[in-house]
């Protein structure tokens, strides 16, 4: 294993999304992840369909591919006395658990945080929910759209206040993820002068939250409620999405010396009075955007960028998924991943987003199939207690350390 995280083991109980990300990302950066899965299913997002890909007795979903590469996938049954008495093992010897179960769940199984603890005291334990795990509405079920539209995000997205759009990916499950991951990282670096792990707790409603960035402090400081505004900036012009001959561009004029570098372009003086400062083409933004729609209308995006670029004038265009794969930048940065899968052979899957100059990870592996390493890590547990009793009858002491 490499990479900076090639020392710990994580433990996956997770599912869906939000807890499977933050174990994807802690598994990119090195960390071996052992997946638990329920032996009637597993996963749920492992239905989750069309599409699915693969021979017709093993059929794969591409959603269960977005979250879970760089894992192992074990059945274990959490219900059953054989089950628990596992869980109790894989505990002992992880590094941090990731769980996403509604609250209460784990004590249920009789995992409650004191037991975890008391098992391995050094264990991180991220837990993820759909609304916090306390509070009035602590332990609610969470789902992404419901997320988004509770935590206020819809409210900014759409065309108009009063369509309400939900973000076309599942970004408060996954914001809560990377939170998540953000947050073992530093409780991992405590542990290395505590000695003890730590929960760590987000959720879907604190992630959104987390990035409501200017629109949260519209409100709190300045009393203003944010409103959806389609894709031209409510504080910023011109800034925003416009029409060309054939495709969408979008351009960002950040300050007053860009305005004045742009504005010949689209045929207007830079001291014109109805947008002559930033203020002024806020409140002046409809007019201003027919002006650039009209001087857009006839060229091509291509002949656009082009002129935007040599100005200085940051600009892009608008792209399709499909675009955005086959585009030279995109491959260029590891974006994206091509491995071997058990049953659907040669995949090409996306990577992840941070590179670490000559330190990440040398070798990625694709999603498992349900169970595909169960064998493997029951040895590796069994490996596990031999050296530690080992250890014992050869010092004569206590028992030996678990955890890393």
């Amino acid at each position: 294993m490499s990479g900076p995280l090639c020392d710990l083991v994580v433990l996956d109980l997770s599912r869906a999304l939000a807890g499977p990300h933050a174990a994807m990302m802690l598994g990119d950066m090195g960390a071996r992840v052992i997946k638990v899965e329920h032996p009637r299913g597993g996963d749920d997002t492992r239905g989750w369909g069309p599409p699915f890909v693969g021979p017709e007795d093993a059929r794969e979903s591409t959603y269960f591919l977005s979250c879970n590469r760089n894992k192992e996938s074990m059945l274990l049954d959490l219900k059953s006395d054989d089950g628990r008495r596992t869980l109790a093992r894989l505990a002992r010897r992880c590094d941090v658990l990731v769980e996403n179960f509604r609250t209460g769940v784990l004590d249920r199984l009789g995992f409650p945080i004191e037991e975890l603890h008391r098992l391995n005291p050094r264990l991180v334990v991220l837990s993820i929910t759909g609304f916090g795990h306390d509070g009035p509405q602590g332990g609610r079920p969470g789902y992404d759209q419901i997320a988004q539209g509770e935590a206020g995000l819809m409210s900014l997205t759409g065309p108009g206040p009063d369509e309400p759009t939900r973000i076309g990916v599942p970004v408060g499950d996954v914001l809560a993820g990377m939170y998540g991951a953000y947050g073992v990282l530093a409780a991992l670096h405590e542990r290395e002068r505590t000695g003890v792990g730590r929960v760590v707790r987000t959720s879907l409603l604190a992630a959104i939250v987390g990035v409501h960035a200017f629109q949260g402090t519209n409100y709190t400081v300045a009393g203003q409620v944010g409103r959806a505004q389609g894709n031209l900036h409510p504080s910023l012009q011109p800034y925003g999405s416009y029409r060309c001959r054939d495709a969408v561009i979008q351009i960002a004029v950040g300050g007053e010396r860009l305005w004045e570098t742009f504005a010949p372009l689209v045929g207007l003086a830079a001291d014109d009075p109805r947008f002559a400062v930033n203020a002024d083409r806020v409140a002046n933004r409809d007019d201003l955007t027919d002006v650039i729609n009209a001087a857009f209308a006839d060229r091509s995006v291509d002949e656009l960028l082009a002129e935007l670029a040599e100005a200085g004038v940051p600009a892009g265009e608008v792209r399709t998924l499909d675009r955005v794969y086959e585009w030279d930048q995109t491959r260029s940065q590891g974006l994206l991943l091509d491995l071997v899968h058990s049953t659907l052979g040669p995949v090409r899957i996306p990577g992840p987003a941070v590179r670490l100059d000559g330190g990440g990870r040398r070798r990625h592996e694709a999603p498992p199939t349900l169970g595909e390493h169960t064998d493997a890590v029951l040895d590796w547990l069994d490996a596990e207690d031999a050296r530690e009793q080992h250890a014992v009858a050869r010092h004569g002491r206590g028992t030996a350390a678990v955890g890393a």
